[in-house]
């Protein structure tokens, strides 16, 4: 529902992610007086590279982790930038930056900073502020005003600061807190054990034996730069069943080796595998995935984390009973990021307002169970229920506020790059064929502004 009332409200905003940021500029555009609260000493969220992590616990079982990002080195996107962008916002080739169009993490750590001084962001945000507690002001009746007391703390400060704030946007994302896999000895193994959270460089691995837990994008991406620098290398994976790309790679690297999942670890360093066989190892890199991880937030358990399902959220924005006063951007993964975060930022900011409206408590509630029960039909996990990977519902959640549909070029695009990874794992970033749907892509509203001399 739309109407035309304009209520101005203070909102907090934490984290200077992508979907911070961009919610940021929306909250503003719709009138809101706006803070944002960022622990770190730049925006970025998990692009702002961290190569000092000796001081994290390499299992990371703090809750309140000392490093927020878990992108090494050598990262580079698994996107084109074409389909990157936000969708006023490009993300094109400057002039002495890295020109490729899958390129390194720094150049989208540049485009998110460019994007904050194009919109004049960096007055709204305190950095080097981590938010401690976040908590309702009054216990909250569905429907009527709730407030939220904010406390934060600067890095070099003695005290907090406690503050109140009509409405909290939650957009701390979900790739730092590791997820760890339960293995029988896995506490009484003494060699090597971390989690991909804190992998930056191959060079400490030089003539090792590692094992690579999981063989998702980290996992494939880790164990193929290891190639170069460690004795061997031991991908263990759920299923045996792997990609035409990662075979290929496989194949092409005598140290490399697949394994199925471990069945347990002993004290003498061997790695025993569920068909039987064993190797002894030096280091375990777990690359098995994050939770989803807000330590700060106090609910009085209406939102909780259950195996990485955030919940109950509806439209994996709004928890019923306390909406929209609070939501969360950004949970949602598996999907093309930037605009389905700005179509999130839009609905909350015009909600605030009082442009538009939720439907009632138990629709809402009814709304989440049925997705619930679909996922279940479907065979998916709990702990994947926010991994969409669904274009469809990126265009209906879209049509909530009448934000555009992905287009058809940026989808092409997505499925192109999917399809070429599959065949060319270690290849794809540097080698495609897809120049017909990128001229497409250059034609549309979202370039065709910038001019050709862009290309």
């Amino acid at each position: 529902m739309v109407s035309e009332r304009n209520l101005s409200k203070n909102v907090c905003i934490i984290g200077t992610g992508p979907s911070g940021l961009v919610a940021a500029r929306e909250l503003r555009n719709e009138g809101h007086n706006v803070v944002v609260f960022e622990q770190n000493h730049d925006v970025g969220g998990q692009w702002l590279y961290q190569p000092k992590v000796e001081h994290e616990d390499p299992l990371g079982r703090n809750n309140v982790l000392k490093v927020h990002s878990s992108i090494y080195a050598s990262l580079r996107l698994t996107s084109p930038r074409e389909i990157m962008g936000f969708t006023d916002f490009p993300f094109v080739v400057k002039k002495g930056r890295d020109p490729r169009r899958f390129p390194g993490h720094k150049e989208l750590l540049l485009y998110l900073q460019d994007f904050c001084e194009y919109f004049g962001l960096r007055e709204m945000i305190r950095l080097n502020t981590r938010v401690e507690y976040v908590g309702m002001l009054n216990y909250p009746e569905f429907g009527k005003d709730l407030r939220w007391i904010v406390k934060s703390k600067e890095k070099e400060a003695e005290e907090g600061v406690e503050e109140v704030f009509d409405a909290v946007v939650v957009a701390t994302g979900h790739y730092s807190q590791p997820r760890l896999p339960n293995i029988k000895g896995m506490d009484a193994w003494r060699r090597k054990q971390m989690h991909s959270h804190i992998y930056r460089v191959p060079e400490p691995f030089r003539n090792e034996v590692v094992v690579v837990v999981g063989n998702s994008l980290s996992g494939q991406d880790i164990g193929m730069e290891l190639v170069d620098v460690a004795k061997e290398i031991h991908l263990s994976a759920k299923s045996l069943e792997v990609s035409e790309g990662l075979s290929k790679v496989i194949s092409k690297h005598q140290n490399l080796h697949l394994c199925p999942q471990i069945d347990s670890l002993h004290e003498d360093g061997r790695v025993l595998f569920v068909d039987g066989t064993s190797i002894v190892a030096d280091t375990i890199i777990y690359c098995t995935g994050y939770s989803y991880s807000f330590p700060f937030l106090d609910t009085k358990g209406m939102v909780v984390v259950d195996d990485d399902r955030v919940g109950p959220l509806y439209e994996h924005t709004f928890p019923p009973s306390l909406a929209p006063s609070l939501s969360f951007v950004g949970i949602p993964r598996k999907l093309i990021g930037f605009p389905f975060f700005e179509s999130q930022a839009k609905w909350i900011a015009q909600l605030l307002s009082g442009k538009r409206t939720l439907p009632s408590w138990d629709e809402m509630m009814q709304s989440i169970k049925e997705f619930y029960r679909s996922r279940e039909i479907d065979g998916i996990p709990k702990h994947n229920t926010h991994d969409l990977a669904n274009f469809e519902y990126c265009d209906k959640y879209a049509d909530y506020i009448g934000f555009p549909h992905l287009e058809e070029w940026r989808k092409e695009l997505c499925l192109s790059v999917l399809r070429n990874a599959d065949k060319n794992l270690d290849t794809y970033r540097d080698s495609y064929d897809d120049s017909e749907m990128l001229q497409e892509a250059y034609q549309s509203p979202h370039f065709a502004h910038l001019g050709p001399e862009t290309f």
